[in-house]
C-alpha cells in the first residue's frame, strides 16, 4: 500500500486515539502546556529509563496491561466498581491516568507536587468495603500504603515487561527503571516502592500468595477492560493491543481474571501496528517536545 494511503487511512484513528488517551485530537489538552514551566528538570533524567519507556507508543500495551493487573487485586477493584466512572465514562478514567503518568514523568518538581496535591484529594475520598482473599469482609481506603504498592507494582511490572516484551530497547537494563520509577510514589505516600526488579517480583509474589483473587465483579471489570465502547476500527485496534497485553501475563494472574493465555505474536502485531503510529504521530509526543523546551531554556 503507498505510503500516503496508509496515511489517510490511519490519520484519523491516531486523532481520535490521542484524544481517547488524552483528551485532545493534537495530544496536547491544556494541563500538558503546564510541562514547559517550572526552573528544574523534574524527577527523571531526559532519555533515561523513564523517559524511554514512557515516551514509548509500548506504554499502551502497559496500560491495558496494568487495568487488567489491578483488577486481579479485590480492593482496588471494589474502589473501580465504586468510586470510578469507568461505565460511563471509561475515557475519563484513562485520561485522567495519563494526566498523571505524563505530567509525572516529563513536568518539573513544581507542576508534579501540584498534580501530586490532586491526586490525593481524590484518593482521600476513595473508601469502601471489599472481600479478602480469604472471603472476609474487609475495609480499603485509596491512601492505604498496601494499596498504594500493589497499584505501582502493578503499573511498574506493567510497563517495564510490556517494553521488553514488545522488543524495545533499554541500555541500562529494567533495575534503573524500577529504581527511577520507584521515585513518582513518594509524592502519593509510598516511599518503600521496589528498587530492583528482583525487589519488584519479590514483592507481586507477596501479592500473590496473600491478596490477589476473583471476586464477583472480576469478570465484568474484565469484560468491561477488553471490551470498551470504542468505533469498530478503534476496536479493532484496541483488540490488538489487549492481546498483547495478556501474553505478557502469567498463568496465575490469568487465571484469577478468567483469561486464556495468548499467543506472543500478537506482541509482533502489535509493534507492527504501533511502528505504524509511530510514523503517523511523530517520533516523540508534544509532552516530551514541551520538556525539551523548559529543559533547553534552563540550559542557556
Amino acid at each position: 500500500m503507498p505510503a500516503f494511503h496508509k496515511f489517510f487511512l490511519t490519520k484519523p484513528l491516531a486523532d481520535k486515539f490521542r484524544e481517547n488517551v488524552s483528551g485532545s485530537k493534537d495530544g496536547l489538552p491544556e494541563w500538558a502546556r503546564d510541562i514547559e514551566l517550572g526552573d528544574d528538570a523534574g524527577l527523571f533524567q531526559a532519555d533515561g529509563a523513564v523517559w524511554q519507556v514512557h515516551g514509548n507508543l509500548g506504554t499502551l500495551v502497559g496500560g491495558v496491561r496494568a487495568l487488567l493487573l489491578q483488577a486481579a487485586h479485590p480492593a482496588p477493584l471494589a474502589g473501580v466498581a465504586q468510586h470510578s466512572r469507568y461505565e460511563s465514562d471509561p475515557m475519563g478514567r484513562l485520561a485522567g491516568t495519563t494526566r498523571w503518568l505524563t505530567i509525572t514523568t516529563f513536568a518539573s518538581s513544581e507542576v508534579i507536587a501540584r498534580e501530586a496535591r490532586r491526586v490525593n484529594a481524590m484518593h482521600a475520598k476513595v473508601s469502601g468495603e471489599f472481600t479478602e482473599k480469604s472471603g472476609a469482609s474487609s475495609s480499603y481506603q485509596a491512601r492505604d500504603p498496601r494499596f498504594l504498592l500493589w497499584v505501582h507494582c502493578a503499573f511498574t511490572d506493567s510497563f517495564i515487561k510490556s517494553h521488553l516484551a514488545l522488543g524495545y530497547s533499554l541500555p541500562n537494563g529494567a533495575d534503573e527503571y524500577v529504581r527511577e520509577w520507584a521515585k513518582s510514589a513518594i509524592a502519593l505516600g509510598l516511599d518503600s516502592a521496589p528498587k530492583s526488579m528482583a525487589e519488584l517480583e519479590s514483592t507481586l509474589d507477596d501479592f500473590r500468595a496473600n491478596d490477589l483473587s476473583s471476586v464477583e465483579r472480576t469478570t465484568e471489570v474484565v469484560k468491561f477492560i477488553l471490551r470498551p465502547p470504542f468505533g469498530v476500527t478503534g476496536l479493532a485496534f484496541y483488540k490488538v493491543i489487549a492481546n498483547a497485553a495478556i501474553a505478557t501475563l502469567d498463568k496465575n494472574e490469568l487465571e484469577i481474571l478468567g483469561l486464556k493465555a495468548k499467543s506472543k505474536i500478537w506482541l509482533r502485531i502489535a509493534k507492527a501496528a504501533l511502528n505504524i503510529f509511530s510514523l503517523v504521530l511523530g517520533p516523540e509526543s508534544p509532552s516530551q517536545d514541551l520538556a525539551r523546551k523548559r529543559i533547553a531554556r534552563l540550559n542557556q
